[in-house]
């Protein structure tokens, strides 16, 4: 750089950069013609003081803001994932560990599903009794008495209620299976990953 732009600028910052066209441009204050491209500031002594990165169009900047956003929603993902696996290695340090939580957890819904299924056989031995009462009015059920007919109708929706939770768990122990297939899937490889030897 001339000395002259130097001695001139005293202190002061100096600003350069290549435009366009390759000129190189020099200038006390940022360079119009350079907005679109990075300038350096220089110090009096001539050394880089700071590189200013070009300044970009509104939708440069929307662009480029968008493609940070996916960037850092990405690396928020992988964070997570790590988290997730650190946590998933400390509650099931091994294969025995994680069987056991599963028997542990489909042994719970067993339990709940064999409760429900000895009140469907004192429904249904409830119902035997009550089909035994209606035949008497076989040819006309409306003739019925009214206590009669409510008792039948009410073992029938307790019994359709039963059944919809019987096939609700059904639909969770499933689930649950599925949550700890797919786990399982997933510790083998952290397993692997860190060495862990499996008994």
């Amino acid at each position: 750089m001339p000395r002259s732009v130097l001695a001139q600028t005293g202190s002061a910052g100096i600003y350069t950069c290549v435009d366009a066209s390759g000129r190189r441009i020099t200038s006390d204050r940022p360079i119009t013609q350079c907005l679109d491209r990075e300038q350096h500031e220089l110090t009096g002594s001539g050394t880089v003081k700071r590189v200013i990165p070009p300044s970009y169009t509104a939708e440069e900047r929307a662009r480029l803001e968008a493609e940070r956003r996916r960037e850092a929603e990405i690396q928020a993902r992988i964070a997570d994932e790590r988290r997730r696996d650190k946590a998933l290695l400390l509650r099931y340090p091994n294969k025995a560990v994680h069987d056991k939580e599963r028997a542990e957890a489909l042994a719970q819904i067993d339990a709940v599903a064999l409760a429900v299924n000895r009140r469907v056989e004192t429904l249904q031995d409830q119902r035997r009794d009550i089909d035994s009462e209606m035949e008497f009015y076989q040819k006309d059920p409306a003739q019925a008495p009214a206590w009669l007919r409510r008792k039948l109708e009410d073992n029938q929706q307790e019994m359709d209620t039963h059944r919809r939770f019987l096939q609700a768990q059904a639909d969770e122990k499933a689930r649950v299976g599925a949550r700890f297939d797919d786990e399982l899937a997933r510790l083998r490889k952290l397993w692997q990953e860190f060495g862990v030897q499996q008994p």
